[in-house]
């Protein structure tokens, strides 16, 4: 089976369009429905040690999970500097079970979209035309209504830097939103103090020197093959 080719553009190429070919990439390396987990991210680590990974990911070329197409899409993104990208987390239910899943926000052009990977070609791609992060919630929870699920939670991240050699660690949840206890208004309105809070952000770090960066160093994080993602139980929580 060839090995998928990882997309390079020409500087003409429009932004659009080269955040299709990285869908097409990612979607390409194929849904993992292994039941083994081939790449361990810890949330916590560094953003230089997770681009560590995602460079194996595509040296290895492996299929993967909603998470690894997370870090897999910030690399693959970090050249784009016109391009934000957050990580957008779902909590939903279905049939007494809680199912968990993440995406990676994009925002560019002042419209919101998304890269990801998913079981449901509804709940990874959405082209970056939402004019406001409510749009693009209420779009994944159309979404998730098509399947039966029931959205219960939203957590959103902060701006990811686009220094591969940063040390700073991903902000995950800057914003954790009930979605059951939020009426449609007070939702938008928090989404709307969420947009303004990543706003600020790029405007602090245009006006502070670049992030620390760490001396280059190989950093060994092989593929841990006989690591099990759990098995979904009855109330017990499964990635989409």
């Amino acid at each position: 089976v060839p090995m998928p080719c990882v997309p390079t553009f020409q500087l003409s190429t429009l932004v659009p369009d080269r955040l299709e070919a990285i869908q097409r990439y990612t979607r390409e390396l194929q849904y993992n429905h292994t039941g083994t987990q081939f790449f361990e991210i810890k949330k916590n680590r560094p953003l230089t040690g997770l681009m560590d990974l995602a460079r194996e990911m595509i040296r290895e070329s492996l299929p993967i999970k909603c998470l690894e197409a997370v870090i897999l899409g910030i690399y693959l993104t970090n050249s784009m500097p016109g391009v934000e990208r957050f990580p957008i987390s779902f909590k939903t239910q279905f049939s007494g079970n809680y199912f968990r899943h993440i995406v990676l926000g994009i925002h560019y052009a002042g419209r919101f979209g998304t890269l990801g990977m998913s079981r449901r070609e509804d709940l990874m791609f959405k082209p970056p035309v939402c004019r406001t992060l409510i749009d693009l919630i209420l779009e994944f929870e159309s979404s998730y209504r098509k399947c039966w699920h029931t959205l219960k939670k939203v957590k959103i991240g902060q701006y990811v830097s686009h220094d591969p050699h940063s040390v700073e660690q991903i902000e995950w949840k800057h914003s954790v939103l009930d979605i059951e206890k939020l009426s449609r208004e007070e939702l938008r309105k928090e989404l709307e103090r969420h947009t303004r809070d990543m706003r600020l952000k790029v405007v602090k770090g245009a006006a502070m020197p670049s992030s620390p960066t760490r001396e280059r160093k190989k950093d060994s994080s092989s593929p841990h093959r006989g690591q099990s993602s759990p098995h979904r139980r009855n109330g017990r929580s499964d990635r989409r």
